[in-house]
């Protein structure tokens, strides 16, 4: 798993899913997750104890 750089602006899933997205509950954004970080929040979310992860990059743009 690679770093991923959150951003809500670009994330096709904006407003779809943005209140139960891990990032509205416990960060702030824009902000890039080292891989050790998101496998930790994997693991919070398979546990329920946080959301999942919603963002999606959009492919067409590549953002």
């Amino acid at each position: 798993m690679s770093n991923l750089r959150i951003d809500c602006d670009s994330c096709v899933m904006k407003d779809l899913a943005c209140s139960d997205c891990v990032v509205g509950v416990m960060l702030s954004t824009p902000l890039t997750l080292e891989a050790k970080e998101l496998e930790a929040l994997a693991v919070l979310a398979d546990r329920g104890l946080v959301p999942t992860l919603k963002m999606k990059r959009n492919l067409a743009t590549g953002s």
